[in-house]
């Protein structure tokens, strides 16, 4: 049976395995080993922590894959898709158009804690950190960082490990 999106998906119960399923023909994006929930408790308080983390191709499929497969998530979590979607697709879009690297994917790492969803997108170029700017009212492009800051209730950049950059953003959401 096909799986809803065409991604390698493996199981995160099954830390042993190495491979893809071999039913899965797409290599556009994998699923990584964590990619479903734990539950921590401390002093009779239980939190539960949802994530997943994907490796996307840097290209305008990849970064349209990247909303659809949070599309899914997000409603399977229990949790609104706005503005969450519409924050996801623009890191994602900004991701595949201006961090590309050929040859090197992009992360799309979505995890939920307590009330807060925190949607966070990794890529390759560490040395190009974007910029809130204004564009021309005429400019056909140059607003995703306008929106994403108009949306998410924090949002910010972080270095990763060379040469990546981290582009995170935070929302809160219903417990």
């Amino acid at each position: 049976m096909a799986q809803p999106y065409p991604y390698n998906a493996r199981d995160s119960r099954d830390s042993t395995r190495q491979t893809p399923d071999s039913s899965d023909t797409h290599t556009g994006c994998r699923r990584s080993p964590c990619a479903d929930s734990a539950t921590l408790s401390h002093k009779n308080q239980e939190t539960t922590i949802r994530n997943l983390s994907l490796l996307l191709s840097p290209t305008p499929r990849g970064a349209r894959l990247t909303r659809l497969l949070a599309a899914e998530q997000l409603p399977a979590w229990g949790l609104p898709l706005s503005p969450a979607e519409q924050i996801v697709a623009e890191l994602a879009a900004n991701a595949a158009t201006h961090g590309r690297v050929p040859g090197r994917d992009f992360r799309l790492t979505l995890y939920v804690v307590g009330g807060t969803l925190r949607m966070e997108v990794t890529d390759t170029r560490g040395d190009r950190l974007p910029r809130l700017t204004r564009p021309a009212p005429d400019a056909t492009s140059g607003r995703g960082l306008l929106v994403v800051t108009a949306l998410a209730g924090r949002w910010g950049v972080t270095p990763a490990p060379h040469p990546r950059e981290t582009v995170l953003a935070e929302v809160d959401v219903p417990r």
